[in-house]
């Protein structure tokens, strides 16, 4: 199969990509979380809570990563019986933060750090024991300049983060479905590391083009297990950060030979429970595809400012879609409800942000039909949209990878039962904060006939958003690392909504099981060239019976 046949597979004909013999030994199943052996360990601190002020200490590193990816509740929930069973059975679950496909968790994380009182290195955050494992000692800030292309002065940070992608931890479960979740995974992570850092004063850019065979030298990962996915270097705010490729330019083009051979190979044991792990030649084929080798293969983006002015201050333009619109409805502006978790050392706005994590939750059948009003709504998608004025890869813009397409990611929803809204798909313009309304009508049957799982009731919601974006998956600018890139980009704008909709008393359920040609055909999209990406249902709820236990590192 050609690797672009199997990422048209992978999102219109899912069940192309899936053995239907398949079947899941889960007693054999991966830990939800890598343990390095044999390595020396630092213990994070236990104590934590947003700052009020700044810092570069440990203590603040370990808040960084709890708040981030760190296990912050154990939950036993009590699960329907099946049918002819009488008895109820449970399950437990580790919660974090940020939701994961199946709960699997298939992201890693890695961090270089040079603060004090720790050695400079790289380090592997273990999350079920909070502490840092030291891989590899040493500065190592020319290694990273070069292999992001001399696209960011790393003496100017004093940090860098690494997702990576584990990808035996969820395709023993969905099988190359999994390469689909696995890019909305890390982008979902990268999302919430960019929520975080805003508490903590640190300023960080995403790098989705990088020599992968370097960095995974550097951190000492074998390709065909596990592949860095994004670089995120962090600084203070107040630093003289670089990220404009036109800022700071080296003298040639770098290769990952040369880089790796300045560095010896690591070769450390981890943990990961399976004890036959089986083979995914179309990942490897995938990953292998995406893979740069030469600074010279990274894509020149269109240059932007280094800070896009607000929302409210740019300049709008007519909306892509505006001409296929049947009616314009203005949003109110969100005023003094702004739900504003972004701030920086402000104990109110730390407040509001912890609230909204520590409340994040999928709701699957525990919707129920509350009204959700017009003001709710219109402050779900512009604080949403807000964040997207976040460079991403240096000179591209979060919402812009897709170059010369003409569409970034938008949002798009169906509407039912919102009083001062007519029942109907809509598309949101982030410029003009204006609801487009493409076709008329009550769209729940379509939209609940299209689900694979009946995991959700839609009559239950009155607001089902898509994520949109272009259905070439970028591959016309970066070929087939265009489709893990754009699952990121997908991934962090994910995570904004279901933060802001946590904020405002809402939760929203992510889902690929839907049929992305009925959801396609609502909106009309063939024309456009779109395609819905993720299906988040959202609304009120009221959760069912289960024990949970907060946890602190």
């Amino acid at each position: 199969m050609q690797l672009s046949d199997f990422l048209n597979d992978l999102h219109f004909h899912i069940d192309n990509v899936r053995p239907p013999d398949m079947s899941v030994d889960w007693d054999d199943a991966p830990l939800p979380f890598k343990l390095y052996q044999g390595l020396p360990v630092v213990d994070l601190p236990s104590d934590i809570s947003l700052p009020t002020k700044p810092g570069q200490t440990i203590r603040e590193v370990s808040g960084l990563l709890w708040y981030t990816y760190g296990l912050t509740a154990v939950c036993q929930a009590v699960l329907p019986p099946a049918e002819g069973v009488e008895r109820m059975s449970t399950m437990q679950l580790l919660r974090r933060y940020v939701p994961s496909g199946g709960g699997l968790y298939p992201s890693e994380l890695y961090v270089y750090l040079k603060i004090d009182g720790l050695p400079w290195g790289i380090y592997h955050y273990d999350v079920a024991h909070h502490r840092l494992v030291c891989l590899r000692e040493g500065n190592y800030d020319a290694y990273l300049e070069r292999a992001l292309g001399h696209r960011c002065l790393l003496s100017s940070c004093f940090g860098a983060v690494f997702i990576s992608t584990l990808f035996w931890k969820n395709f023993y479960k969905y099988n190359n479905f999994s390469y689909r979740l696995q890019g909305l995974d890390a982008g979902v992570l990268i999302g919430q590391l960019l929520e975080v850092c805003k508490h903590y004063g640190y300023e960080g850019t995403v790098y989705l083009q990088f020599l992968d065979t370097a960095l995974n030298h550097l951190l000492g990962l074998n390709a065909a297990e596990e592949s860095v996915y994004a670089l995120v270097p962090l600084s203070h705010r107040d630093a003289a950060y670089l990220s404009n490729a036109d800022d700071f330019r080296g003298p040639e083009c770098e290769t990952d030979e040369h880089l790796c051979g300045e560095l010896p190979r690591l070769l450390h044991r981890y943990y990961l429970k399976s004890k036959k792990v089986l083979e995914y030649p179309t990942i490897t084929a995938m990953n292998d595809a995406s893979m740069f080798h030469s600074t010279g293969s990274f894509v020149e983006a269109k240059s932007e400012p280094q800070t896009a002015p607000p929302l409210a201050d740019r300049v709008k333009s007519p909306h892509p879609m505006k001409s296929r619109a049947r009616r314009v409805v203005a949003l109110p502006k969100p005023g003094c409800q702004s739900q504003d978790f972004g701030g920086a050392f402000d104990t109110a706005s730390n407040a509001v942000f912890e609230a909204a994590c520590r409340q994040r939750y999928s709701p699957g059948l525990e919707f129920v039909p509350e009204k959700v009003s017009l003001e709710e709504v219109a402050l779900l998608l512009w604080e949403s949209m807000s964040s997207f004025g976040r460079p991403a890869d240096g000179t591209v813009r979060l919402g812009e990878l897709a170059l010369e397409s003409g569409f970034g990611l938008s949002i798009a929803c169906c509407i039912h039962g919102i009083d001062g809204l007519d029942d109907g798909a809509y598309i949101y313009d982030s410029e003009a904060h204006t609801l487009l309304l493409l076709r008329e009508g009550d769209h729940r049957m379509e939209l609940q006939k299209g689900m694979s799982m009946p995991n959700v009731n839609l009559f239950q919601v009155p607001l089902c958003v898509h994520l949109v974006g272009h259905r070439d998956f970028y591959q016309k600018a970066f070929c087939c690392r265009g489709y893990r890139m754009q699952q990121m980009e997908v991934g962090m704008l994910l995570q904004r909504l279901l933060l802001t909709a946590s904020a405002i008393g809402l939760e929203g359920h992510p889902l690929l099981g839907y049929d992305e040609n009925v959801c396609d055909d609502i909106y009309d999209f063939s024309q456009s060239g779109q395609t819905c990406l993720v299906q988040v249902p959202v609304g009120h709820y009221r959760k069912t019976s289960r024990f949970e236990v907060p946890l602190r590192a």
